[in-house]
C-alpha cells in the first residue's frame, strides 16, 4: 500500500448519500465520488506534482482530490495550449499529466484512506494568464485554500439569502477549473463547503441554460463578463438563477443591471488575483466599491497595493492601484502601467477601452500599449471587433470620445479579440494580431 498521509473524508461536509455532482446524464453521490478518488489515488506516482488536464469538471474534481490524498501537488497549467502543457511539464521533474481519459482509465482494489492534510501542504501551483507577460506560478497552501473557500462560500450564500440558507446551492461555471477563479468557485467549493457542481464546461449561451436545468436550485451561475454578455444579448431562456458571480474583469455598471434583469438574478463580482485569490466582493448593478474580506488588509504602495492575510505565506504586491474611503471600502482607479503619456496629456487604458467598446457597432475592443520601437513615442494601439465598420469609420467615432493625442495607432479591425477560456488576453497574441496586419 502507499505512503498515504492520515486523512479525514473529502469532501469535508457533506454526508456520504448526499448529492455532489451532476455528470454524465446521472447524479454521483458524495460516496462514489470518494471511491474514485480513493482508487485513483493508489494509481499515482508516489512523487512529483501532478498537472491536472481534466476537460470534465468533475473528472478534474476527482484527479485533484486523489492528489491531496496522496499527498501530491496538482499544477494549473495557464492555458491548455500543448506548448504551454510541454512547459509546464518540463518545468517540473517527475511531474506526470491526468486527463478525461486517466481519470477513467482503470481502477485499483486498493483504495487510499481519508485525508487530512497538513495546512501548509502546496495543494496547487496555479500560473498567470500571460496577459502581461510571461505566466507566473504561484503556490498555495492547503490552509490558504479553506481559508478563502469559506469566505467564498460566505459570500455566495449570503447573496443567495435567508430562504436558501439550508439548501444545497448548486453551481454551473463556464470557466475552466485549471483557472484560479474555477478552481476556487467550482472545484473549493464543491470539495470543501458543500455546494452541488455540474460536471459540464457549457459555452454557447443554450447549453448553459440546459446544464443549469440539470441541476436543482438554488443555481449559482460563475461565469465572466464577455460571457455574460453573451448569454443576455441571446434569445435563450434561462432557468431561475440564485446569483451569477463574476470576476477576471471589471464589469461596469450598466452590464451588471442588464445582467441583473434579464437572469432575473442577483450579480456578486469578485476581486482577486492568482498571487492572491479572491479578497473582496461587491454587487456592481448597486456599489462601485469594494469591500474586502475579513481578514484582509490592503496597503496603497507607489507601484500598486500590497495585500496581507493571515494565511499567505507572504505578503503580496498586486499592480492595481487603489483608494480606500473612510469606511475602509475602496475603488479600484486603475493598474500600474495603465496610465500613458502622450505630448504632455495622461489618460487611462482602461478608460479607453471602455469608450471604445462602448461606440455603436462596436463589438469587443481593446486598447494597450505595444513597446516603442526603436525609441519612439509609446502610442497606443487598439484591436477592435466591429463587422460592416471599417478602422477609418471606428477612428471618426472614436474622435468624438477622446483628445486626438490617445487615437489608438494602428487601430487594427480584427474578426475576434484572442481571448481565452476565462476572458483574458495574452500579450504574446495581441502582439502577433498587430504585426500580420502590419505585414498583410
Amino acid at each position: 500500500m502507499p505512503n498515504l498521509v492520515p486523512h479525514r473524508a473529502l469532501p469535508l461536509i457533506l454526508s456520504p448519500d448526499d448529492s455532489f455532482a451532476f455528470s454524465g446524464g446521472a447524479v454521483i453521490s458524495v460516496s462514489a465520488f470518494q471511491a474514485s478518488a480513493a482508487s485513483l489515488a493508489v494509481r499515482l506516482a508516489p512523487e512529483g506534482a501532478v498537472a491536472n488536464l481534466c476537460d470534465n469538471r468533475y473528472r478534474f474534481l476527482v484527479a485533484f482530490a486523489a492528489a491531496v490524498l496522496r499527498s501530491r501537488t496538482t499544477l494549473l497549467p495557464p492555458s491548455r495550449a500543448p506548448s504551454a502543457v510541454t512547459e509546464l511539464v518540463a518545468a517540473y521533474p517527475g511531474c506526470g499529466a491526468l486527463d478525461d481519459a486517466a481519470v477513467d482509465g482503470g481502477s485499483s482494489s486498493e483504495a487510499a484512506g481519508p485525508a487530512d492534510p497538513s495546512m501548509e501542504f502546496v495543494a496547487a501551483i496555479g500560473h498567470t494568464s500571460g496577459s502581461t507577460g510571461r505566466p507566473a506560478a504561484h503556490a498555495k497552501t492547503w490552509g490558504g485554500l479553506c481559508a478563502t473557500t469559506a469566505l467564498n462560500a460566505a459570500t455566495v450564500r449570503a447573496a443567495i439569502g435567508l430562504a436558501a440558507a439550508a439548501q444545497q446551492p448548486w453551481i454551473v461555471a463556464t470557466v475552466p477549473p485549471q483557472h484560479m477563479y474555477g478552481l476556487e468557485m467550482s472545484v473549493l467549493l464543491p470539495l470543501l463547503a458543500g455546494f452541488g457542481i455540474h460536471g459540464g464546461k457549457p459555452l454557447l449561451p443554450a447549453d448553459v441554460a440546459a446544464a443549469l436545468d440539470e441541476v436543482p436550485s438554488p443555481r449559482v451561475l460563475v461565469s465572466t463578463p464577455v460571457h455574460l454578455r453573451s448569454l443576455i444579448e441571446s434569445g435563450v431562456e434561462f432557468p431561475d438563477i440564485a446569483v451569477v458571480v463574476s470576476a477576471t474583469a471589471p464589469l461596469h455598471q450598466p452590464l451588471a443591471l442588464r445582467v441583473e434583469q434579464r437572469l432575473r438574478t442577483v450579480l456578486i463580482e469578485l476581486f482577486g488575483s492568482t498571487e492572491t485569490c479572491v479578497i473582496a466582493t461587491r454587487r456592481p448593478a448597486q456599489d462601485e466599491c469594494w469591500r474586502a474580506y475579513p481578514g484582509i488588509r490592503l496597503e496603497p504602495v507607489e507601484n500598486g497595493t500590497v495585500v496581507h492575510a493571515p494565511w499567505l505565506a507572504s505578503d503580496q504586491l498586486l499592480h492595481d492601484i487603489i483608494e480606500i474611503g473612510t469606511d475602509h471600502s475602496f475603488v479600484v482607479v486603475g493598474r500600474q502601467g495603465d496610465l500613458i503619456e502622450v505630448a504632455g496629456k495622461r489618460a487611462s487604458l482602461a478608460d479607453l477601452t471602455r469608450r471604445l467598446a462602448g461606440l455603436p457597432g462596436v463589438q469587443d475592443a481593446l486598447v494597450f500599449q505595444p513597446a516603442a520601437e526603436g525609441g519612439g513615442v509609446h502610442r497606443c494601439a487598439a484591436l477592435v471587433v466591429a463587422p460592416g465598420l471599417s478602422a477609418r469609420e471606428v477612428l471618426r467615432r472614436f474622435r468624438q470620445q477622446v483628445d486626438a493625442a490617445f487615437l489608438p495607432r494602428p487601430l487594427v479591425v480584427v474578426q475576434a479579440l484572442p481571448r481565452n477560456d476565462v476572458g483574458k488576453l495574452p500579450l504574446e497574441q495581441l502582439l502577433a494580431l498587430l504585426r500580420n496586419a502590419r505585414n498583410g
